[in-house]
């Protein structure tokens, strides 16, 4: 068969190899801080907040740097920029764990946001956008089916390698995976340019210029509005959920119990998305994740914290998330085209990741100045103006034939 030859040897090989690196890339710069921090805090001596603030800076870093970072793989291609990211990250993680004065410490989590911002999702999707032109949607969505596993890897593993070499070796481990696994797969392994021929979907497809909108204006501005809300939401809400949930009077393992729901939901939901994206529209997809966050927030803030609503509002959070984070690949491609679309993804993410480095403190500082009811229903407000702007989008119409 012509399809798996392909994710061996063809350009759909760029899916298989963003798949596997998308779960250690996540596994690696994302999940482990949540472990990390509070052993390096009692070693140094500083405080946690301080500690934690190196992933903030991480993640305001590869916010301003998306766009550049994205429009450079539109150039030159995933192969360059995203190997070259993944040895920036290596450089952070050796020096991380070396780093006994807070100026060096803080530089390094500035290499790793750099990191962050030519390896994660964004600088994949516009890989493979740049690939796959637009029909790219399919592909997007698998990839981050299969990085929607990264968590169920990244804490098992950084929990059997801190009982094993401590937090410094496993930065030193972390170090060598993003440079001897990661690296190389993008350096070698992605297609270094689009394919020749275009793929049979593509053979009459409306040129880019008459079938999409410009990147700028109104739609452009409601997009990212949208997918700045979303970003704050997770980033706020996750960071504090379980704690939140501890307070509302439910005992530690059954919260643990309940936060774990959030996973399998949304990789549930992008396997759906996977199934049916021939037949669905991505704007459509992304206002019904929106409503059921909305739902989610809602329930959870009139009925109170319970073991049964907390369980519902895990299971809805994830599966909008899991699906959101499929849109914000294919709603900018869809509208927008795929004609320079890694900067226009860059653009679209930084005002997101810039709000979701801020939200954990400004959530907490909201749930400890008044109340946990009071974030969820300011949740539920962040909800609606979300669905507000996508609801007022509209995808470009292709002209007729």
């Amino acid at each position: 068969m012509a399809w798996p030859r392909d994710l061996i040897a063809g350009p759909g090989r760029a899916v298989t190899v963003l798949s596997f690196t998308q779960i250690l890339g996540w596994g690696i710069l994302i999940y482990p801080p949540v472990l990390m921090m509070p052993l390096i805090a009692a070693e140094r001596g500083w405080s946690l907040a301080f500690c934690m603030s190196g992933l903030s800076v991480a993640l305001a870093t590869s916010g301003l740097l998306s766009p550049t970072s994205c429009g450079l793989i539109d150039r030159y291609g995933g192969n360059r920029v995203m190997s070259l990211g993944a040895l920036t990250g290596m450089a952070g993680m050796i020096g991380l764990a070396f780093a006994d004065q807070w100026q060096v410490y803080l530089l390094c989590w500035l290499l790793i946001g750099a990191a962050m911002s030519s390896t994660l999702y964004d600088p994949a999707f516009t890989t493979l956008t740049r690939i796959f032109g637009a029909t790219a949607r399919r592909q997007i969505t698998f990839v981050t089916f299969a990085g929607g596993f990264a968590s169920t890897v990244g804490w098992p593993a950084t929990h059997v390698l801190l009982a094993h070499f401590g937090w410094r070796g496993t930065y030193i481990v972390f170090a060598i995976v993003l440079g001897l696994v990661i690296a190389p797969l993008h350096a070698f392994a992605l297609p270094r340019a689009a394919p020749n021929a275009p793929l049979p979907a593509q053979t009459n497809a409306t040129p880019a210029k008459e079938a999409f909108l410009p990147p700028r204006g109104w739609p452009f501005i409601l997009l990212a509005a949208a997918f700045a809300c979303h970003a704050f939401l997770l980033s706020g809400v996750t960071s504090n959920l379980l704690a939140m949930l501890e307070r509302g009077g439910i005992d530690p393992a059954t919260v643990v119990i309940i936060g774990a729901l959030f996973g399998p939901a949304q990789v549930m939901a992008r396997l759906g998305d996977f199934t049916f994206a021939s037949k669905t529209s991505p704007l459509w997809v992304a206002r019904i994740a929106v409503i059921c966050m909305v739902i989610a927030f809602t329930s959870l803030a009139l009925a109170g914290i319970s073991v049964v609503v907390a369980g519902l509002f895990c299971i809805l959070f994830g599966a909008a998330n899991g699906v959101m984070t499929i849109a914000r690949g294919a709603v900018p491609l869809a509208m927008f085209g795929p004609a320079g679309y890694g900067r226009v993804i860059g653009r679209i993410a930084r005002p997101a990741l810039l709000l979701q480095a801020s939200a954990p403190f400004a959530v907490a500082a909201v749930a400890q100045r008044l109340s946990d009811r009071t974030v969820l229903e300011f949740g539920a407000v962040g909800a609606v103006v979300a669905f507000g702007c996508l609801l007022a989008l509209r995808l470009p119409s292709a002209p007729s034939r």
